[in-house]
């Protein structure tokens, strides 16, 4: 087990809690500062969703992400800029027809989901393996799909992360890696606590590492009041770890948190379980990552 623990800070997210926290990141500006601040508390990657800035709701708009990488790279911080490729894939059956989208529907095809990151060539990008009820709505992300964005991802050179919900994802994340689609040691994420989804608890947890190719680089993170159980029990395992509002707004009970905050106490469990957080340097070598 290596000692270095690559933390991974998630500020903003694309869920709808944002109007619930004081000072939650929506202006490009404010969620470049707190990815260069996290990075200086310790995260050696920021993973970033946009919002829109007069509504604050999630968006998937290029120009708002263009925004938040020069800002990232203009200040100098090294930190590895991961971008989400989420937006694009919500879909709500209609109410009179339900092969049509109803309210909420975001459905794109996939290389539209990419057009940032062919802009951009972050060093890092999502890619979430599989579909499932999330929450209240469908996240759609089909076996065709999948396949042409991870050829995609590839051919750009920019490292995907592979985001994993339920077990069965990893099963398909292996075929992908299999044909050929996944270069280097894969990276992944194992996300717990979704509504609908694997619970954040260590026995799932177990089970999803156990399902991992022999290879893989693995992070785990849970959602709300588990965000610190999981960053204990992944930290424990010998895996990588992530925080941030957008998996969890409050540091204590009704103590709203900064993402700072929380990169900060992840960094002590980390420590205090003889591990320490990993350089952006160090993350990069680990992961294959080709900085662009």
């Amino acid at each position: 087990m290596s000692n270095k623990v690559i933390l991974t800070c998630a500020v903003s997210g694309g869920h709808n809690n944002h109007a619930r926290h004081p000072n939650y990141p929506i202006s490009p500006e404010h969620i470049a500062n707190d990815c260069i601040n996290a990075a200086k508390a310790g995260a050696a990657i920021a993973h970033i969703h946009v919002r829109d800035p007069q509504t604050g709701m999630r968006s998937g708009e290029p120009e708002l992400f263009r925004e938040v990488v020069e800002r990232i790279r203009d200040s100098g911080s090294d930190v590895l800029i991961n971008l989400t490729t989420s937006e694009g894939a919500r879909f709500n059956p209609g109410e009179t027809d339900a092969a049509v989208g109803g309210p909420g529907t975001t459905l794109i095809q996939p290389l539209d989901r990419l057009k940032h990151i062919d802009a951009l060539l972050p060093d890092i990008c999502t890619l979430d393996v599989g579909t499932f009820n999330f929450g209240d709505t469908i996240f759609v992300n089909t076996p065709a799909h999948l396949r042409i964005m991870a050829s995609h991802i590839q051919r750009l050179g920019v490292k995907p992360e592979i985001e994993v919900f339920e077990p069965g994802h990893i099963m398909f994340a292996r075929t992908l890696i299999e044909e050929g689609l996944i270069d280097g040691d894969p990276m992944f994420q194992l996300c717990l606590g979704i509504p609908h989804a694997s619970p954040a608890t260590p026995e799932i947890l177990v089970v999803m590492k156990s399902l991992l190719p022999d290879n893989a680089n693995w992070s785990a993170f849970g959602i709300s009041r588990f965000e610190f159980d999981i960053v204990t029990q992944a930290a424990c395992q010998g895996g990588n770890c992530r925080v941030g509002l957008e998996d969890n707004l409050y540091l204590n009970k009704g103590e709203y948190a900064s993402n700072v905050q929380l990169v900060e106490r992840a960094v002590r469990i980390i420590r205090e379980m003889g591990r320490e957080p990993a350089t952006a340097a160090q993350a990069a070598q680990r992961l294959g990552v080709r900085r662009q």
